[in-house]
């Protein structure tokens, strides 16, 4: 079709797509703004439904910028953030919704440390680089812009890792929270666990705590994994070279960071580490699993900006079933169950 012939509404309206997705990077901006002046606290404090003057008075704000507030809380209130009523003066008021509440400090399950992504360097210089990416050998972006991979970056800098780690240990107190409570029978007559790359721990504190009869074991790199406690044992180690044995094995978002070849050889080594069936012997996966079909929701754009985070930063991937199922026949499992409980991710489980 000539240019020319578009009809000047669709025209438009392909015009207003491309200008909503290069300026979309501002709806984060914008969230970022309303965390750093403190608005889902002052709002969270107030207790109540609060207005945009009191809004501008808890948040030392001068009058001259209430109507910047006033917008601001606008785009908040159109992503879903806020909340937005009216009093019996008939005044605007604002309150936090399910989202924004993740972003109060004393919610201990808060999200805060994603809001701290576009301040690491070393996580916003590969997307400079790629387009560049796409013509070289290099084997990830992130390599290609930093000279190293994540893993050994985050080795190195100890301000990297930290923040890395704060980041994991954040999804994992609120994932696994719901995972205990509302999916407890995955865990139900095992004796023992490795979590395997469980990071600082807080997944495995949380198991730990819901079925104390359990023996609890993390896997990790010795400059990740905390001291053994009386309830969970710690160990310095490659989940390549060696997994301890033990009735399950949980893979929380580890298997996203790797490519098919090395998935395989992770779960052959799951497999070496477990009993039979029979036995009890399973892997637990808590994971993405890509949904295939065509509907246009917010899930499935977050899988699809989670698989092209991956590619760019370890080079990796978020899988569909049927990937997930040809790694699993050839690390040589036999049976799989996917339960899509989780949001964007799944529950999987793997016997051999």
């Amino acid at each position: 079709m000539a240019f020319v012939e578009l009809e000047g509404a669709g025209l438009l309206e392909a015009q207003a797509d491309i200008l909503n997705l290069s300026l979309n990077f501002i709806n984060f901006k914008s969230l970022k703004c309303a965390v750093q002046l403190g608005i889902p606290d002052f709002i969270h404090h107030h207790g109540q439904a609060i207005t945009l003057s009191e809004l501008v008075k808890a948040l030392s704000i001068p009058s001259t910028k209430t109507d910047c507030l006033r917008r601001l809380m606008r785009i908040l209130v159109h992503s879903g953030f806020i909340a937005r009523d009216t009093n019996q003066n008939e005044e605007e008021t604002y309150l936090l919704t399910l989202s924004s509440r993740l972003l109060v400090k004393e919610n201990s399950m808060n999200m805060l440390a994603y809001m701290k992504i576009d301040a690491e360097p070393a996580f916003l210089l590969p997307w400079n680089s790629w387009c560049a990416w796409f013509k070289q050998a290099e084997s990830t972006c992130f390599e290609m812009a930093n000279g190293t991979s994540l893993w050994d970056l985050a080795s190195q800098h100890p301000e990297l890792n930290n923040h890395f780690n704060e980041t994991m240990a954040s999804d994992s107190r609120l994932l696994m929270t719901v995972v205990v409570r509302d999916y407890s029978e995955i865990f139900r007559g095992m004796r023992s666990l490795v979590d395997v790359g469980g990071g600082t721990g807080t997944s495995t504190r949380i198991i730990s705590e819901a079925f104390p009869h359990m023996k609890c074991t993390i896997l990790d790199l010795p400059h990740v994994v905390p001291e053994s406690t009386k309830l969970i044992d710690s160990i310095g180690g490659d989940m390549f070279e060696f997994i301890p044995q033990a009735d399950v094995i949980l893979l929380k978002s580890i298997l996203h960071d790797w490519n098919d070849v090395d998935c395989v050889k992770i779960l052959k080594r799951c497999k070496e580490a477990i009993p039979s069936k029979k036995e009890g012997g399973k892997v637990i996966i808590l994971d993405l699993v890509l949904n295939d079909d065509e509907t246009d929701d917010k899930n499935k754009e977050t899988q699809l900006l989670f698989d092209m985070f991956m590619m760019v930063t370890v080079g990796s991937k978020e899988r569909s079933e049927d990937e997930w199922q040809k790694i699993f026949t050839v690390a040589g499992f036999t049976e799989y169950k996917i339960k899509p409980v989780l949001g964007i991710r799944s529950i999987i489980e793997i016997y051999p």
